[in-house]
């Protein structure tokens, strides 16, 4: 009987021939990631552990300042001091400040940290990103964290994995955005929970790596421990670019056991909207254009939506035009590398010329810290990956979840829009 993705990754990093799910193992890791919030309780638990000065490895931990940046107050900045600090003292190669770094989940790939079979662990949920590049990538809490830190490897519960397989070819105006809402519709928000999710099928073949990244990343809105792709030779082109280590490309056997096996045909999707107040209570853009609802903010960025692909698509749809006089528009590129393409390419510009705000990379809109928070009774179309009640700001806002091609067709006219209309008729 064979082993999943997942599950050959784990194996080889526990030291062992084969595992299986729900076995608990001690596994090695390659990298560890802290942001200035979770990395201010890992270094308090690290530093309470008798006999634990140093770090395992300096070269294999990675600290980015990306949720209040730049700090917002004197809290934030102390945060933010405490990990620049902890950095210094430890020697930790990978420290990324602010106008150095950008949100960690898009850093960290761009800089040539993950590539495939790796394991990585971080302290932020959407670590399972990483997963994109044929990495088994999870987030855990500040504590398990801080053991990382010290031992460089961690416990966990082997995870039972669901392939998905989609077929079909992406509609104009349809992107992966609109795929993982639509998986996320189907599965529920807790229909993945504390399983691997192994992505498969032509489909998302065809995807650009910036489309899996945006896949991987929403795996945990299913629930799941990890979402992961097999890495193809778009994406060992990719890793090569930046890194020139070596690295173990696994592959899920051709007997493995899944728990189940889910189809998705996706020849007849249009964009996905995920409305108030959960990432699961998907529809279609249509069905949610017939209530006519009106917006007070667009945001787009992220760790989900904040690559340069995803800033061309909003840039060609806003290019020439105004966004309406009743909502404002904020966007966030996802990295300083991000930001300087962008801004090479003349797409800052763009944006800002039809009246967009461009903030500096960061979290802060996303969780409703930093930079883009909401109001009392405001509604927000975002590119972000969640929208519970309280998530970018006031528990008394709406956040709907759309892609950037969405995201941008809606700026335009002030409400939710089909970017299928706009892209028709050059609204």
């Amino acid at each position: 009987m064979g082993m999943t993705l997942t599950e050959k990754i784990l194996a080889r990093h526990a030291g062992l021939d084969r595992v299986e799910p729900g076995q608990i193992i001690n596994a090695r890791v390659d990298l560890v990631l802290a942001n200035e919030l979770s990395a201010a309780v890992s270094i308090g638990v690290m530093r309470s552990i008798a006999g634990a000065d140093r770090v395992f490895d300096p070269e294999k931990i990675a600290l980015v300042e990306d949720h209040f940046v730049p700090a917002k107050d004197a809290q934030s900045a102390n945060l933010a001091k405490m990990m620049k600090d902890f950095a210094r003292e430890q020697n930790i190669k990978h420290f990324f400040d602010v106008g150095r770094g950008g949100i960690e989940h898009v850093v960290l790939p761009e800089q040539g940290l993950i590539a495939p079979g790796e394991a990585i662990v971080g302290g932020d949920s959407h670590t399972c990103t990483f997963g994109a590049l044929g990495a088994f990538a999870t987030g855990m809490g500040s504590t398990d964290i801080a053991a990382a830190f010290v031992l460089g490897e961690v416990w966990l519960r082997v995870p039972p994995t669901i392939k998905i397989v989609y077929r079909g070819r992406l509609r104009e105006m349809v992107f992966a955005k609109d795929l993982m809402l639509q998986t996320i519709g189907m599965l529920g928000i807790d229909g993945a929970t504390y399983c691997a999710i192994e992505f498969h099928g032509p489909t998302v073949d065809e995807l650009s790596i910036t489309g899996r990244i945006t896949m991987a990343n929403m795996a945990i809105e299913a629930g799941a421990k990890n979402g992961i792709f097999h890495a193809d030779a778009k994406t060992i082109a990719y890793v090569r670019e930046r890194t020139s280590r070596e690295f173990v490309v696994e592959r899920a056997d051709g007997d493995a056991v899944y728990q189940r096996v889910v189809e998705i045909d996706v020849d007849g999707l249009e964009p996905q909207i995920a409305c108030p107040h959960t990432p699961d209570n998907v529809r279609p853009v249509t069905e949610v254009t017939r209530e006519d609802i009106p917006l007070d903010q667009v945001f787009i960025g992220s760790c989900t939506n904040g690559y340069i692909e995803d800033l061309r698509v909003a840039a060609a749809i806003l290019a020439g035009k105004k966004i309406a006089s009743n909502l404002r528009v904020i966007v966030n590129p996802g990295s300083q590398a991000v930001w300087m393409q962008a801004a090479e390419e003349g797409i800052l510009t763009t944006l800002a010329a039809a009246g967009c705000a461009v903030n500096t990379p960061g979290c802060g809109a996303c969780f409703g810290g930093h930079m883009g928070t909401l109001g009392d009774g405001e509604r927000c179309l975002s590119t972000t990956n969640r929208n519970y009640v309280g998530r970018m700001g006031s528990p008394k806002a709406e956040v709907y979840l759309g892609s950037p091609a969405t995201c941008a067709a809606s700026a335009l006219t002030g409400k939710i829009t089909d970017p299928r209309i706009v892209s028709a008729v050059g609204v």
